[in-house]
C-alpha cells in the first residue's frame, strides 16, 4: 500500500488489530490464498453469529462486503459520537471526564486514520484538559492541528502565544483593510458614511465574530489579544486598532460572557459609551455615569487609564464626543452661558482630552490624564460660540425688510488666534474639524469658504487625516450647486485639496472620489485644469491611477464627439409643427 493507504490503517497494530500490511503478508507466506482469505474475514468481520447466514444473502444482490462494513462502520461512528457527546454531560463532573480520558486514550493511536479520526477529535472537544502529551502530538502535526475543534485549539494557544499570533494577525489585517474600504469607498453619501452603522450591526462583522469565537471565555487568550492590539496601536497610530479592543470587549458582553467581561475594568465604561455611540450624543444622565467610572479609578489602579484611553480613542468615540460638544455650544449661545461654567462640556473635553492622549500614554506608560489648557476653554471655546453667533446675526439680517437692511456682509477674515489654536492644540483641532463639518452640512456656504483656508494647516495635519476627508466629501455633496462658481472651486481644490495632494496620496484619492461623484456640476473650464493637476505621477499608487482613470473615462463619455461639435449641417430647415388633432 502507498502513503495515502497507510495513513488509512495508521495505529491499527498498536491496537492488535490486523490492517492491509497483516493481508499482505499472510498471502505472501501462504499455499492455500483462499483459504487464507476467507481466515483473514472470519476473525476480523463483524462477530455476530446471526450475520454469518445473512452475509451470503447480501452476496446474492451483488453488494460489496466493502459496502456493508462501510455502512456498518459510518453507523456505529455516528452511535459512538453521539455518545462522547452524551457522556460529557451526564454524571458528576469528575466520573465524565475520567470516562472521556480513559476513551481517548484508547483511542489516541487512531488519531491519524481518516475514518476514525472525528471520534478522537470529538473526545478531545468535550475535555476541558486535554493531557499536555496529547496536545503537544497535535500541534506538531500541520493536519492534525487544523482537524481539532476551536475548543482543543485554545488549550495549544494559551501556552503558544507566537502560534496564537500567527492565527491572529491575518484576521487583524483583514480589519483595518476593511476600515480603510469604507473610508475610500467610491459611494459618497452623506447619509451612508462611515459612522452610519450601529456598534451592535459593527461586532457581526467576520473578524470581530472570528476572534471572539476563537476566545471563548478564556481569559488568557483575550487578554492576548488586548496586548496585539496595544503593540500595534503604538507601532503604527492606527486608531482602528481601538475600535476592534472596544467592539472585541462588547461582542463578548453581547454573548453574556461573565469569565471575561467581570475582569475587563473597562466592561462598564465602554458599556455606557456604546450606548452613547449608538444614539451619537452624551446625554446628562450617562454622562454622570461616565464621570463616575473616571472619578472612581483608585490610586494604584491608574494603569486601567490606558486601556479607557485606548476606548476612547476609537474614532467611533472621538465622533460622538465631538458631535455633542458641538451640540452643547449651541446651546450654550442660546442660554448665554459661557463653556467654563458648564460641567457636561468639561466631561466631553475630558474624555475627548483622555481619547486623544492614549498613545502617548501607553508609549510612555505613565498613566495620569492629560492636563487640559486652561486657553481651550476660556478662550477657544467662546471663539467658536461666537461664530456660530455671527450666523445668526447674519441670518437675521438676510430676513429683515429692505429698507432696514444696510448692506452687511458676512465675516470673511478668522480671528489668527483661531488658526493659531488649529495648528497647535489637538482637541482644539478636532472640534474645531467638526465645526467645519458641521457648517458643511448645513450647506452654508458662506462659512464654509470663510473656514476652508484655516485648514490648510492643523495639528499633525488632521484636517488631510482619512476619517476627516471622508466625512468632508460626503458633507459636500449637499454644496453640488455651488461646484458651477469659480470662486467655490478655487477655495476648496486650489486653496486646500491641491495644497496637498503632491505629497499626500491620501488626499489625492479623496478628491478623485469626490469628483467621480461630482464632477458633472463642475465648469467645464475648471475640470479641464482639475484633471491636468489631478493626474497621477509615476510614484503614484495603483488605487490612484485607478480612480483617475475612471473620472477619465467618465469625462470622455460626457464630451461631445468632434464630428457633432465642428459639423453643422449645411441647411437646418425647423421642423414643421404638426397641430394636435383634436379629440373627437
Amino acid at each position: 500500500p502507498g502513503p495515502g493507504q497507510a495513513a488509512m490503517y495508521a495505529g491499527l497494530q498498536e491496537l492488535g488489530v490486523a490492517n492491509g500490511e497483516d493481508l499482505k503478508e499472510t498471502l505472501t507466506n501462504c499455499t492455500e490464498p483462499l483459504k487464507a482469505i476467507e481466515q483473514f474475514q472470519t476473525e476480523n468481520g463483524v462477530l455476530l453469529p446471526s450475520l454469518q447466514s445473512a452475509l451470503p444473502f447480501l452476496d446474492l444482490h451483488g453488494t460489496p462486503r466493502l459496502e456493508f462494513h462501510q455502512s456498518v462502520f459510518d453507523e456505529l461512528r455516528e452511535k459512538l459520537l453521539e455518545r462522547v457527546s452524551a457522556i460529557a454531560l451526564e454524571g458528576k463532573v469528575e466520573e465524565r471526564y475520567k470516562k472521556l480520558e480513559d476513551l481517548l486514550e484508547k483511542s489516541f493511536s487512531l488519531v491519524k486514520m481518516p475514518s476514525i479520526q472525528p471520534v478522537v477529535m470529538c473526545v478531545m472537544k468535550h475535555l476541558p484538559k486535554v493531557p499536555e502529551k496529547k496536545l503537544k502530538l497535535v500541534m506538531a502535526d500541520k493536519d492534525l492541528y487544523k482537524a481539532c475543534a476551536v475548543e482543543v485549539k485554545r488549550q495549544i494557544w494559551q501556552d503558544n502565544q507566537a502560534l496564537f499570533g500567527d492565527e491572529v494577525s491575518p484576521l487583524l489585517k483583514q480589519y483595518i483593510l476593511e476600515k480603510e474600504n469604507t473610508l475610500f469607498s467610491n459611494d459618497i453619501s452623506v447619509l451612508h458614511n462611515f459612522f452610519s452603522q450601529s456598534p451592535k450591526t459593527r461586532r457581526q462583522g467576520e473578524v470581530v465574530q472570528k476572534l471572539t469565537q476563537m476566545i471563548g471565555k478564556n481569559v488568557k487568550l483575550y487578554d492576548m489579544v488586548l496586548q496585539f492590539l496595544r503593540t500595534l496601536f503604538l507601532r503604527t497610530r492606527n486608531v482602528h486598532y481601538c475600535t476592534l479592543r472596544a467592539e472585541l470587549l462588547m461582542s463578548l458582553h453581547d454573548l453574556e460572557i461573565s469569565e471575561i467581561c467581570t475582569v475587563d475594568p473597562c466592561h462598564k465604561f465602554t458599556w455606557c459609551l456604546d450606548a452613547c455611540i449608538r444614539e451619537k450624543f452624551v446625554d446628562n444622565k450617562r454622562a454622570r455615569e461616565l464621570q463616575g467610572f473616571l472619578d472612581g479609578v483608585k490610586k494604584g489602579q491608574e494603569q486601567v487609564l490606558g486601556d479607557l484611553s485606548m476606548i476612547l480613542c476609537d474614532p467611533f468615540a472621538i465622533n460622538t464626543l465631538a458631535l455633542s460638544t458641538i451640540r452643547h455650544l449651541q446651546d450654550l449661545v442660546g442660554q448665554d452661558t459661557l463653556p467654563r461654567e458648564s460641567p457636561d462640556l468639561l466631561l466631553l473635553l475630558r474624555m475627548l482630552s483622555l481619547g486623544q492622549g492614549a498613545w502617548d500614554m501607553i508609549d510612555s506608560q505613565v498613566f495620569k490624564e492629560p492636563k487640559m489648557e486652561a486657553e481651550l476653554i476660556t478662550k477657544f471655546l467662546p471663539m467658536l460660540m461666537s461664530f456660530v453667533v455671527d450666523d445668526h446675526t447674519f441670518n437675521v439680517d438676510q430676513k429683515l425688510p429692505s429698507e432696514e437692511k444696510g448692506p452687511i456682509p458676512y465675516p470673511s477674515t478668522v480671528p489668527e488666534a483661531f488658526t493659531k489654536f488649529l495648528q497647535e492644540n489637538r482637541i482644539a483641532c478636532e472640534i474645531g474639524l467638526y465645526y467645519i463639518l458641521h457648517i458643511t452640512k448645513q450647506r452654508n456656504k458662506n462659512a464654509f469658504l470663510r473656514f476652508i483656508y484655516t485648514l490648510v494647516e492643523t495639528f499633525s495635519d488632521l484636517a488631510f487625516s482619512d476619517i476627516f476627508l471622508h466625512l468632508l466629501t460626503g458633507n459636500l455633496t449637499l454644496l453640488g450647486d455651488e461646484f458651477a462658481l469659480e470662486e467655490f472651486c478655487t477655495s476648496l481644490f486650489d486653496g486646500f485639496f491641491l495644497s496637498a495632494c503632491s505629497r499626500k496620496e491620501n488626499v489625492h484619492r479623496h478628491v478623485l472620489r469626490l469628483l467621480l461623484h461630482l464632477h458633472h456640476k463642475v465648469a467645464p473650464a475648471k475640470l479641464e485644469s482639475l484633471q491636468k493637476a489631478l493626474e497621477p505621477t509615476k510614484q503614484s499608487g495603483e488605487a490612484v491611477k485607478e480612480l483617475y482613470n475612471q473620472l477619465t473615462e467618465k469625462l470622455e463619455l460626457r464630451k461631445p464627439s468632434p464630428a457633432e461639435a465642428t459639423e453643422t449641417p449645411p441647411m437646418e430647415l425647423p421642423l414643421p409643427t404638426v397641430p394636435t388633432p383634436a379629440p373627437r
